[in-house]
């Protein structure tokens, strides 16, 4: 896996917790700026999900298994947009708070992607 892109996807969702955090502060929905910004970390964990699979097709291994590496890229792949969709069903602060929590799982699921992947 690229460092630098798990640094990037995981910061990405990290500064978009800490939006939605703070609309779910102010008593606000998700409005279609927390939209983009959900996308642009989709797009992140998509290209994520790429270089991984990229990399396994070239023979490289995930230190822990390849079946539990790529079950983590799915999982962050549809952690945000999961959280997005729910937020459209709750149309109040809570729905700013999902996906502030979507987010922060995200992260989380970047760091154990770190760990699958790293040899130690």
């Amino acid at each position: 896996m690229l460092d630098a892109l798990t640094v990037a996807v995981s910061v990405a969702a990290l500064a978009l917790a800490a939006w939605c955090g703070f609309a779910a502060y102010r008593d606000q929905p998700t409005k279609d700026w927390h939209f983009i910004g959900m996308a642009v970390v989709t797009v992140l964990a998509l290209v994520q999900l790429v270089v991984g699979v990229v990399q396994l097709a070239r023979g490289q291994e995930a230190d822990e298994g390849t079946v539990i590496f790529v079950a983590y890229l799915l999982g962050s792949l549809c952690a945000v947009p999961a959280a997005g969709f729910m937020s459209l069903a709750e149309r109040s602060r809570w729905g700013s708070a999902t996906v502030a929590a979507g987010a922060v799982v995200l992260a989380v699921l970047e760091v154990r992607l770190f760990d699958i992947w790293t040899v130690g």
